[in-house]
Order: C-alpha cells, then sequence, then structure tokens
C-alpha cells in the first residue's frame, strides 16, 4: 500500500515538474516535440483520434464514381448520404457535450471511435443499394462528434495562454484527415481492385475495413490506454464527472442557457459549416466543372481540407495573441473579419467556377485562400468557446460543434439539393449566407471582459459565477 502511495505521489511530482505548467497543472504552452509530457502526449492521442473520424466521414465522396455502380446509386443520393452523414454529426455532437461533462472527454472519445468502427465495419459489409450507401454516410458521421471530446480535452490541459493554440493546432491537424480521405481512398481502392484481383462491389467494402475502420479501432483503443484519467495530476483535466459531481441537468443548462453559445452556434455554422459543405462537394465540383478523373478530382479537392494543418492552427494563435493586447475584445473583433473575408472569398469561388472558360489554376488558388480563411475562424472561434461557461465547457463545445453540422445541414437543403441552383451558384450563396450569419457576433458581450462594441461593465460574471469564483480563463492582457 505505501508503494502504491508513493508511485502515485512520484507520478504527481513528475507531472506537475514539467516546464510551462502552471499551478492547477495545465501546459502554458504548446511544445509538440516534449514527448515526456503527458500534456503533449493527450494532445497527441487527442488529434490522431479525431484525423481518424475525419478520415471516416469524408472516405466515400472522392471514391463516389466507384460506389454509384456499385450500389446502384442515383445523382439524388449523394446529396441525400451529405445530409445524413451531417445529421449524424449533429446528433452525435449534441449527445457528446453532455457525455464530455459527465465521463469526461477521454473516456467520451475512445469510445465513441470504437463504435463508430463496429457500425461503420457493419454498414460497409451489409450496404447493398442507396439505402445501405446512406447509412454508411450517416454512422461514418457519427465519428465527428469526437471534435467535441477533442477540444474539451485540449482546454482542459492547456492554461489561458495556450488554450486558443492548443484548440486550434489539434483540431487543425485532425482536420487534414478529410483531405487524406479525398487523395488516399482513390489510391487504395484502385490498389485493391488492381492487385487484390476482387470484384468491383467487394474492393471499396475492403478499403473501408483496411482504411477509415482500422483507424478508427487503433487510435480508440489508443486513448482508452492512456496511463493517465482525464484530469491529469493537480487538476490539469478537465474535471469529469466524479470530479464535478454536477448532475446532467445541471450541466445542460449552464450551456443551453447561455445565449454567448447560441451565437457562437450560429457562426460557427458559418465557418466550419462552409467547410462541411466545400469538403462534400469540392471533387463533384472540379470532377463536373473541369472533367477531371477521379483521382485527380480528388487531389484537386484535398487542397481545401489540407489547409486545415496551418490555417486553423493559425486562428488559434491569432486568437491567444490578440487577447494579449485587447482582451476578449480582440478576439471576436479578429473571428469576425476572418470570417468575413473567407465568405467573400466563397462567393468569388463560386462566381469563377461559373465563368465561360474557368481557370483550373486559378480557381485552386482563390479556393485555397478561401479554405485559409474559413480553417481560420473556427480556430478563432474555439479560442473563444472555453471562456462561455467553465461548469458546462463540454455542453458549450457541443453546441458550438453542432452549429457547424446545423449550418452545413440548412445550407445543402437550400443550395444543394434539387436542381434549382447549379453547384456554383450554391456555392456563390453559401458563402453570402456566411457574410450574413457572421454578424451575430457583435451581440456577444461579457461583463467581465467586455465585447465588441464596450468595454467591461462588471468585475465577475454573473452569467458563470464558478468561473470567476475558482479564477478559471481569466483573459491575458
Amino acid at each position: 500500500m505505501g508503494t502504491t502511495k508513493k508511485l502515485l505521489v512520484d507520478d504527481e511530482e513528475r507531472c506537475c515538474s514539467v516546464a510551462g505548467a502552471d499551478a492547477e497543472g495545465r501546459a502554458t504552452d504548446l511544445r509538440p516535440l516534449a514527448l515526456s509530457s503527458p500534456h503533449t502526449q493527450a494532445f497527441h492521442l487527442a488529434w490522431l483520434s479525431l484525423f481518424a473520424c475525419f478520415f471516416a466521414a469524408f472516405a466515400a465522396p472522392p471514391i463516389l464514381p466507384a460506389l454509384r455502380p456499385a450500389l446502384v446509386l442515383a445523382p439524388s443520393d449523394g446529396p441525400a448520404a451529405a445530409v445524413a452523414s451531417l445529421s449524424a454529426t449533429l446528433v452525435g455532437r449534441v449527445a457528446m457535450g453532455p457525455a464530455c461533462d459527465l465521463l469526461g472527454p477521454r473516456r467520451a472519445s475512445g469510445l465513441a471511435s470504437l463504435l463508430a468502427a463496429l457500425a461503420l465495419a457493419v454498414a460497409a459489409v451489409t450496404a447493398s443499394s442507396p439505402a445501405g450507401f446512406i447509412a454508411l454516410r450517416f454512422v461514418a458521421g457519427l465519428s465527428l462528434a469526437n471534435f467535441v471530446a477533442n477540444q474539451h480535452w485540449m482546454s482542459g490541459i492547456f492554461a489561458p495562454s495556450a488554450v486558443g493554440l492548443a484548440n486550434g493546432v489539434a483540431a487543425g491537424w485532425a482536420n487534414v484527415g478529410s483531405a487524406a480521405a479525398q487523395v488516399v481512398m482513390p489510391l487504395a481502392y484502385d490498389l485493391v481492385l488492381r492487385v487484390g484481383g476482387v470484384p468491383v462491389t467487394v474492393a471499396w467494402r475492403v478499403t473501408y475495413l483496411i482504411l477509415p475502420c482500422a483507424l478508427l479501432v487503433v487510435t480508440g483503443l489508443a486513448v482508452l490506454a492512456f496511463p493517465y484519467d482525464d484530469d491529469l495530476p493537480r487538476g490539469a483535466g478537465v474535471g469529469g464527472g466524479a470530479k464535478t459531481r454536477k448532475g446532467f441537468w445541471e450541466v445542460v443548462r449552464g450551456g443551453v442557457g447561455n445565449y454567448r453559445a447560441w451565437v457562437l452556434a450560429l457562426t460557427y455554422g458559418y465557418c466550419y459549416g462552409v467547410e462541411l459543405i466545400m469538403e462534400n462537394v469540392a471533387a463533384d465540383f472540379f470532377r463536373k466543372r473541369f472533367h477531371l478523373p477521379m483521382e485527380a478530382a480528388g487531389a484537386a479537392a484535398a487542397c481545401f481540407g489540407a489547409m486545415n494543418a496551418v490555417a486553423r492552427p493559425a486562428g488559434g494563435v491569432a486568437s491567444d495573441a490578440v487577447a494579449r493586447l485587447f482582451g476578449m475584445r480582440g478576439r471576436l473583433w479578429v473571428l469576425w473579419a476572418v470570417q468575413t473575408t473567407g465568405a467573400v472569398l466563397c462567393v468569388l469561388v463560386g462566381r469563377m467556377g461559373a465563368a465561360d472558360a474557368p481557370s483550373l489554376a486559378a480557381t485552386i488558388a482563390v479556393m485555397v485562400a478561401c479554405a485559409s480563411f474559413v480553417q481560420a475562424a473556427s480556430g478563432l472561434t474555439f479560442g473563444i468557446v472555453p471562456f462561455v461557461s467553465k461548469r458546462s465547457l463540454g455542453v458549450v463545445s457541443g453546441m458550438t460543434a453542432s452549429g457547424g453540422a446545423v449550418g452545413a445541414i440548412v445550407t445543402n437543403r437550400l443550395f444543394f439539393s434539387g436542381s434549382r441552383y447549379t453547384i456554383e451558384e450554391a456555392i456563390s450563396l453559401t458563402g453570402a449566407a456566411s457574410l450574413v450569419c457572421t454578424l451575430p457576433l457583435f451581440l456577444v458581450y461579457f461583463p467581465r471582459h467586455g465585447g465588441m462594441l464596450c468595454g467591461q461593465t462588471a468585475a465577475v460574471d454573473d452569467d458563470d459565477d464558478d468561473v470567476d469564483s475558482h479564477g478559471d480563463y481569466v483573459l491575458l492582457k
């Protein structure tokens, strides 16, 4: 017994002696190469796990030409399946918020990955019709619930000085999974078809089992095997269910009753929501407008998702940097400016594609610029989320993340379903909607920190007493 106690004490001292940790044990900076630090280990596990989820969620669009004859898909089945995937993402993220607050993000993340892998494997093996294809996209979309766990976990183990950067890098690197799927899935399918010598109707199933399903299993097990619990020694974690001792409905009310969470959910619906739309339609856009083969169209479409590697982290860096100079007002103003620029560029992508003789190189260049601003806006958003409500951080993260799915679903139904608009017109209309839906950021106000149009009016934010009473997430100025 004494030996066990000594080991636990040694573990705690070793963790909390890591350079760059605050009094609560949270990392004050992000050091991706400091692999001996439990904070860094958790960071890498979190983004790799979410990378696998993004790969799984967007594995189908790049091989759609192969799936159409195998599953007898009609032209309308593609948009219907995209809506199913986005709807699953919405459902999963809404549920993941309270799960993170009650179970802790590590357990919630690992279990979600394993359940998604099982459901995806069953769907891939049994799908034989358009309904099966829609089910496949639905269960793959459920895996993106892990985004909430990822951001909740990072917000718990990194201090305010680095939370924007940590959230941005973890989510940004993970989002590259969608770009990897655009490139790798067509190549893997072709390899299985040619080298494996399997029929066309079986090749895509094998590809699903050896790539997205296997990635989800490996990363899910790795997260569950992480030797530290959700709270790293001395409270460096998020305070899972046992630590917070808050009931389910109390946690939910803390997030749902906060209007700031609703505004961020709306605006996130038209930065990350734009990204979801583009990642679902980009390959089809390049195939139809520029007559590219499946592999080339996937590579062109991957340019959008690949920008996550630098753009979303850049948004997190910018959020933390302006907070040091201007506090919350800086975070909000930069988010509005960046997201508005991305919306204008989205309108331009559609207009360029609609030209009589569009230039492939110029269209890709503008799309990359659009991706940069849209994804940076996503990183900037989650530089603000941790300040909304500490006690219901999971719920607020889930609401905001779900807003991305809702925005994509609404936009898909309004502009991309049916034949009312061409794909180029739909992309431009998506940008216009983003311009309008970014304006409510002017309504976000924190009594303790101020808003875009005025400064603070109170020393304590009555909307979230426990944030201030414990000194958590005091803005750097």
